[in-house]
């Protein structure tokens, strides 16, 4: 009989280890959502589902080119995920043939998937604040993202986590570049 007891706190205490474990892991260290439309095609498409990693930004700042998570502002429950461009204390400017400058450099990168057409509020300079991030979609010509109002710049408090994982589909399985 005590051998039974024994064996039944034992399950409880596993099972409890692992309800907190995975309740941990679910609130505070990953996130797991759902991709829906083409802003961030071909990286990301609609459909996918990925991690969010909710524990790198405690102990460092969000780097050029992470791709990022957020909520937007004007709905409940949605998030954005956007490709970080502009960082803070940068200025981000993109001209009319839809070159993207940094401080007045133009900007190398592989991430867009085509000549942004049209630059939307950073046809002006936009100078970042502290703690300020531009973001784009790579899908530049199909993306609600810092050239528009209803984004603007993401404040670093907004940033959910680094998107580093696809899950789903399976077939795509894989880091996130």
């Amino acid at each position: 009989m005590k051998a039974f007891i024994k064996e039944v706190i034992s399950l409880c205490i596993y099972l409890a280890v692992v309800v907190g474990c995975t309740y941990f892991a679910v609130n505070y260290a990953l996130q797991r959502t759902e991709i829906e439309g083409s802003s961030m095609q071909p990286t990301l498409n609609s459909g996918d589902n990925v991690l969010i990693d909710k524990v790198s930004y405690r102990f460092g700042e969000p780097q050029r080119f992470d791709v990022v998570a957020f909520p937007y502002r004007y709905e409940e429950d949605t998030f954005y995920v956007k490709r970080i461009i502009g960082l803070p204390g940068e200025k981000v400017r993109i001209d009319a043939n839809g070159t993207i400058f940094i401080n007045d450099e133009a900007l190398e990168e592989t991430y867009g998937a085509e000549t942004i057409r049209q630059p939307g509020y950073a046809a002006t300079p936009r100078i970042l604040g502290d703690g300020e991030y531009f973001v784009l979609g790579d899908n530049r010509n199909d993306s609600i993202d810092s050239r528009d109002s209803s984004v603007g710049l993401v404040r670093r408090d907004e940033v959910i986590g680094k998107v580093f994982l696809r899950i789903y589909p399976f077939s795509a399985f894989g880091k996130i570049h």
